[in-house]
This record gives C-alpha cells, structure tokens and sequence, in this order.
C-alpha cells in the first residue's frame, strides 16, 4: 500500500514540473481569470513566482508545541449586489471577557454582505479570531477591508473594531489591509474555497502565513521587527518577538518576511504522505508564503477563506475526508506539514523592485482577466 501510494506522489510531483516548464516556455493565451476568484495584477506580490535568483536564508524556526496546523480565516466578501448591512464599532478586539456582538460606537458604514454571513462566536474557528474581513463594493471594483468582523443577527447589525485606510482596486497591486500585524492583505494570499481540491491542479498565487512571534521572530530597534512588503509589526513585539526562543532568532524572519521551500529542495525526496500535502509544497516553493501576523500561542497558521459561498476548512475535510487544522494528533497530513514547516527559509532579497528574488520564475505569470 505505501509503495503504490509513493508512486502516485511521484507521477503527480512529475506532473506538477511537468506542468510549470511547459507554461514557462508557451504561455496559454486562451486562459483567462476571475477577479472574485484570483484577484490583483499580474505585478501583485501575491501572484509574482519566485525567480531562480532567490536567496534563501534558514528561517530557523523551531517546532511549535501547541498545535502543528491551524488556520486564520479571512472572511472574502465578493458580493457587490447584496443589500447593504449597517456595520457599527466594537472596542472589545480580542479580549475574551468582551463581547464582539454589540455595538460600543458609531456607524462606520454601510456595506453590501448577506445577512446569511453569520460571523458570531457560534460559527467563528477559536475564542477571539482576527476575523479581517475584505469586502467588494458595488462598483465591483473597489475592495474595503476591517477587522475583526463580527455579525450576530440577533441584533440586525454587523460590528468591526475599525476599517482600514488601505482600498485596493480589485485590478491592481492589493498589497495592504486588514492583517494588524503586517498591514498585508486579508484577500490577497488567502487560500481559496476552490483551491487545493483533487481537481484543482497547482497553487498558483502566494500564499500567507502565521507563526508564533514569542518562538520565532526577530525584533531590534533598527528592524522594528518587520520587513518590506510589511509596513509594521505588533505593538507588543519590542516586549515579545523572540523572548521564547532556546536560541537567537534569525535577523531575517520579521513580519512581512516571505518564507519558501528552496528551489535546491527536490520535493519527491521529501516523502509526502498525503497529496494535498505536496500541492502545498509546490506552492510554497514556487510562490512563498508571507508572515502576515502572529498566531498569538505556539503552533503555525495558514491564512484561507471564509465567505458566503463555504468555507476553505469544510471543503477541505469533503474533499481529503481529512481536518486541515491538527493540533496534536500524529497523521500522514500532520506529518506532512511538519515537513513542510521545517523546510521553510527566507527569501533574503524580496523587495519591492526585486519581487520574489527576482531572475527567471519558478511558475507562469497570472493570465488576464476575463
């Protein structure tokens, strides 16, 4: 049984190289995207592959102990035609003895989200999520972006702690939002409902991740402990990046840092238990990840999708018959993401006019837009 199962890894890690060379030498021009489905320019951060002058740098993060694979949802709100909800403020941002239901201050606005979208402490993942909410308004254009979202229909309003200043144009670079963290994106880098299924081939974007920033991220007065493209860091990290640790952090892993599997890595030797988990190694050995904000407890977070049309964790489990989020359990998938996890390094040279590393890329550019 192990052996058939190494041989189908193989063909599909074949078919995987396969397919990134031949559209790396003959771009399909017939292929076209959906912006609500794969959004931002084909410049974004989020859809730049890496270039084969990448420098890596050992992230040297160190195993979490809490929990192995956990998820942060971004809650994708892509229906400009829905009637608008009245969304009010909420101080009580992630003070679990507070309610996030009620409204403690004025309107902020009006915003076009079904009132079927329940976003309420009996539907949300964990006790005080950072529930980012990004939200296409009905010039089907422009995307707004808060946090943390909340709305409990009892009371016939949504709450948010507050909207941020930064509006992408769903065309453009979408760079910065409702990550606190980093101020990175909360649609850009999400990892979609319709994504990583038995039929969806490669991961073709860069993905976002958490990690815990007491075990593994740096912080000095010079760095304030981030990195381009994040544009902060916490407000507590002075007090708590690093302070965990059993030995120094790296320099390098700051928020906003892009982390990935190097290219040297052959991905077939790695012995992947599980198909979802070498799709996701292609990925992040194509794309990369980007450290968008901190778990908050020891354990490693991907960001995915939560919207009126499903959910990225319920779609998951119906498509593997597996949970994506483990927190002690040993699995083939468990295994597989600390795999993964301990593979990863930092892409030393991403900047803004080196994305990626710079060089020939790794996979396709994004198509156009249909």
């Amino acid at each position: 049984m192990r052996k058939a199962l190494l041989l189908i890894l193989f063909v599909i890690s074949t078919y995987f190289t396969n397919v990134t060379v031949v559209f790396a030498q003959t771009q399909v021009v017939s292929e076209t995207r959906d912006p609500l489905l794969w959004p931002f320019s084909v410049n974004s951060i989020w859809n730049t592959p890496i270039g084969n002058n990448a420098k890596y740098v050992d992230a040297k993060l160190e195993k979490p102990v809490e929990g192995i694979i956990t998820v942060d949802e971004d809650l994708i709100v892509m229906t400009p035609d829905a009637p608008l909800l009245e969304v009010y403020q909420n101080n009580a941002q992630w003070d679990r003895t507070k309610d996030r239901c009620t409204k403690t201050g004025k309107l902020i606005g009006k915003y076009p989200i079904p009132v079927t979208f329940v976003v309420s402490p009996k539907t949300w993942d964990g006790i005080v999520p950072n529930s980012g909410i990004a939200i296409l308004m009905p010039d089907k254009k422009t995307i707004v972006q808060g946090q943390p979202y909340s709305y409990c229909p009892e009371n016939g309003y949504a709450t948010v702690l507050k909207m941020f200043k930064y509006e992408n144009d769903i065309y453009g670079d979408g760079m910065y939002g409702a990550h606190g963290g980093s101020k990175l994106s909360a649609i850009g880098g999400t990892l979609r409902n319709h994504e990583l299924t038995p039929t969806s081939g490669p991961i073709r974007h860069a993905l976002k991740i958490n990690i815990c920033g007491a075990k593994n991220m740096y912080y000095d007065t010079e760095t304030k402990g981030f990195r381009w493209p994040a544009i902060s860091s916490d407000n507590y990290a002075g007090k708590k990046y690093g302070t965990l640790r059993k030995s120094p952090a790296a320099k390098e892993c700051r928020m906003g840092a892009l982390m990935a599997i190097p290219a040297k890595v052959k991905l077939n030797k790695m012995e992947f238990e599980t198909v979802p988990g070498l799709i996701l190694a292609q990925a992040l050995q194509d794309f990369g990840a980007y450290v968008v904000d901190d778990t908050g407890w020891d354990v490693f977070a991907i960001e995915t999708e939560w919207s009126p049309t499903g959910r990225f964790t319920e779609e998951f489990k119906k498509n593997w018959g597996f949970d994506f989020i483990v927190y002690k359990e040993s699995t083939p998938w468990s295994r597989d993401i600390q795999k993964i996890y301990s593979a990863l390094h930092i892409v030393d040279n991403n900047s803004a006019d080196n994305v990626g590393g710079g060089g020939k890329r790794r996979a396709p550019l994004a198509p156009s837009f249909k």
